[in-house]
């Protein structure tokens, strides 16, 4: 089922994200973290993915053997293996680093296949080491085309010329939003006009970067209006769980930790503790969110789903 179909519910879904595991790592893993969360009725689930890694492993007379390395493979099949298993639609990330267009509509082709019904449509970060983004010789700069690509093979516009019966595919597409920028655009003026490219292109809703000022979303939400921007926008949270992520999540993320939050995490005695003023804050995001009608509330488990759990049991 379209994931914008479901928005239509009337009332606030719970969705959240998982990693697949690293290569050499079972499913169940994930498996576990869906089953700690299903009894609290998830209406999707995303399933991310990830850039390939560039090595260089020294030779025989000191030559450099360059290798691309995946860590965490398996987004489609893992995907599909939820839906089967579970009964639960998944949206699996498609992102432009790393894939051709060829690839792109083989993989969109083979989630088709599959009965996956929805794609999150992502540039995707740079290969580690390098400080812009780089697509591969034949592939999309910007997360615009690639939902553009989709659209177009919703149209039955496919790449390959080799397609003798193009049949339309019927993907619901998701896009990002930053509610406190993309850290690489330069004002939040020109972040929102390129998210509203993406709309533009074909994106039916929007799913944003973890946030915990509720303040900057709703503030987002209005530039995004005021710019003409009127599909679905799920705001995107994750609980506070250890002290090191003070520092991390901003870095990693470009977030903003608020100055109440940040001083409790720093004055906790332990990461138990912060495990609890993580799980509180993020509760009262969360009823405040519901209370402003968001169609949805989309969760960052990052392979932990106790915390999220114990939010979701208070709140949904």
């Amino acid at each position: 089922m379209k994931i914008i179909e479901k928005f239509k519910a009337g009332k606030t879904l719970f969705a959240f994200e998982l990693l697949p595991p690293l290569k050499g790592d079972t499913i169940n893993t994930l498996y576990n973290t869906i089953d700690t969360l299903r009894e609290y009725d998830p209406s999707y689930i995303n399933v991310t993915y990830h850039r390939e890694e560039v090595k260089f492993i020294e030779r025989e007379g000191g030559l450099m053997e360059k290798r691309i390395v995946r860590k965490r493979p398996g987004t489609v099949g893992i995907s599909a293996a939820i839906q089967a298993r579970y009964g639960i639609d998944v949206v699996p990330h498609l992102i432009c680093g790393g894939f051709s267009v060829l690839d792109t509509e083989d993989a969109l082709i083979e989630m088709n296949f599959l009965g996956i019904d929805n794609v999150l449509a992502l540039r995707g970060d740079n290969i580690r080491g390098e400080n812009t983004f780089r697509p591969v010789e034949g592939g999309h700069l910007h997360a615009s085309n690639l939902v553009r690509q989709i659209q177009d093979m919703n149209h039955g516009r496919y790449v390959s010329g080799e397609v003798e019966h193009p049949t339309p595919t019927d993907f619901c597409i998701g896009v990002a939003g930053y509610p406190e920028k993309h850290s690489e655009s330069p004002n939040m003026t020109m972040d929102i006009s390129h998210l509203k490219e993406k709309v533009d292109a074909g994106a039916d809703y929007i799913v944003t970067q973890m946030f915990f000022d509720n303040d900057k979303f709703y503030d987002f939400v209005d530039k995004c209006r005021a710019a003409g921007i009127n599909v679905p926008i799920i705001p995107g949270l994750k609980p506070f769980s250890t002290k090191t992520q003070l520092n991390v999540l901003p870095q990693v993320f470009g977030t903003d930790i608020p100055q109440d939050l940040a001083m409790a995490v720093e004055k906790a005695r332990d990461n138990a503790q912060v495990r609890e003023i993580g799980i509180e804050w993020c509760k009262e995001q969360c009823r405040s969110l519901i209370s402003h009608g968001v169609p949805a509330i989309h969760f960052y488990t990052m392979s932990r789903a106790d915390n999220i759990a114990a939010v979701v049991r208070d709140v949904f």
